[in-house]
């Protein structure tokens, strides 16, 4: 049985989607960029400031469905430019610290012209 996840600590879906899909014991994540939840402008300008906002909005999504970094299966992290890999990775390393699979990829542009976006498969 899917279950539609909606949590107030996350921005809301910005399109015609979910937040995240509980199935079973497994949680998928829509692709979170930097967004503020409260005000859904964009945070920061650099890749470590959006990589920390994307990454607190992946962990309100996590806590409301009570599992945590460490019970993430696979990642799947977009990037508006590959030279930011490095500095992407300091900050994905804090809290990817279980090291699940992963696909790092450049795409073109990314919604709203941020410069990270990433998704999330974890079980609970």
């Amino acid at each position: 049985m899917l279950k539609i996840v909606n949590t107030e600590n996350a921005p809301a879906a910005i399109g015609p989607y979910s937040q995240a899909i509980l199935f079973g014991n497994l949680l998928f994540t829509s692709g979170q960029i930097p967004l503020d939840p409260e005000t859904g402008e964009i945070v920061g300008d650099t890749i470590e400031i959006q990589a920390e906002q994307v990454m607190k909005n992946i962990a309100a999504i996590l806590e409301d469905q009570g599992t945590q970094f460490t019970k993430v299966i696979k990642t799947t992290c977009f990037l508006a430019d590959m030279s930011d890999f490095n500095k992407f990775n300091e900050v994905y390393s804090k809290y990817f610290t279980g090291n699940p699979a992963r696909s790092c990829v450049a795409v073109k542009t990314l919604p709203r012209n941020v410069l990270c976006e990433v998704e999330v498969i974890a079980c609970k």
